[in-house]
C-alpha cells in the first residue's frame, strides 16, 4: 500500500508518496517527523519517493508521472547525471535526515533551474562522459564553449578562464553570450544547469 503524506497548512502544499520497498517505512517516519502529516488524498505535483539500492535500479521502478525523489544507497557519478536529466532528485541513505528529506521533497515539488553546487560538483568533477548523443534538438557546443562552460561551472570568473585558456577575457565574454544564446540560458547557473541535464558537459 502507498502511503501519502501531505505539509502543515502553515507550509507550501506538498504531497508525498513514498513507493513500498526496503526502508520505505524509515521514511515515512522521518517525513512526519519533519512536520509532513499523512494526508487522505494525493493531487497533482505529488513527489513520488522511491527506495533502491542504486539510482539504475531506482529508475526501472514504475511511477507515476510527476516530480520524483530517490533515495539511494550508493550514487554513481553516471547515475546522478541520468536522475538530473530524467528530471528527479537524489539523495543518499547515508546522509538522509528530517531537514535533509524535507529540503529534497521541496526541490522536488518546486525545480529551480540552477543545481545546487555540492550536487553539480559530484557530477563534473569525474569527467565521465554519459552514454549516448544528448537529447534530440538540444544544440552541440563547440569545444571551446564546453571548456569555458565546464570552467564557469568551477566557480572561475571570466578573468580567471581567459588566463586558463590562454585568451583574451573579451574572447571570454563573446563566448559566454554565443552559450547563453545557444542553450537560450538567463544566467551563468541556468547554462551550466541546462547543459549538464542535457549531456553537453
Amino acid at each position: 500500500m502507498t502511503a501519502t503524506l501531505t505539509a502543515p497548512p502553515a507550509a507550501p502544499a506538498v504531497a508525498v508518496r513514498v513507493v513500498p520497498a526496503r526502508g520505505a517505512e524509515r521514511i515515512r517516519a522521518l517525513a512526519e517527523r519533519a512536520g509532513l502529516e499523512p494526508g487522505a488524498d494525493a493531487y497533482a505535483g505529488t513527489v513520488t519517493v522511491i527506495v533502491a539500492a542504486d539510482t539504475e535500479r531506482a529508475l526501472r521502478v514504475p511511477r507515476t508521472p510527476g516530480p520524483a525523489l530517490f533515495v539511494c544507497d550508493t550514487i554513481s557519478p553516471e547515475g546522478r547525471r541520468r536522475v538530473l536529466r530524467a528530471g528527479a532528485v537524489v539523495i543518499g541513505a547515508a546522509e538522509l535526515t528530517e531537514d535533509s528529506l524535507l529540503r529534497a521533497v521541496h526541490r522536488a515539488a518546486h525545480p529551480h533551474p540552477s543545481i545546487p553546487y555540492p550536487e553539480l560538483s559530484g557530477v563534473l568533477s569525474t569527467g565521465i562522459r554519459p552514454h549516448g548523443a544528448p537529447a534530440p534538438g538540444t544544440p552541440a557546443l563547440t569545444a571551446r564553449q564546453t571548456s569555458v562552460l565546464r570552467l564557469m561551472a568551477e566557480g572561475h570568473g571570466n578573468a580567471d578562464i581567459a588566463l586558463l585558456l590562454g585568451c583574451s577575457e573579451h574572447t571570454v565574454k563573446n563566448v559566454i553570450y554565443e552559450l547563453m544564446t545557444r542553450l537560450q540560458a538567463r544566467n551563468r547557473a541556468h547554462a551550466v544547469a541546462h547543459a549538464v541535464r542535457h549531456g553537453l558537459v
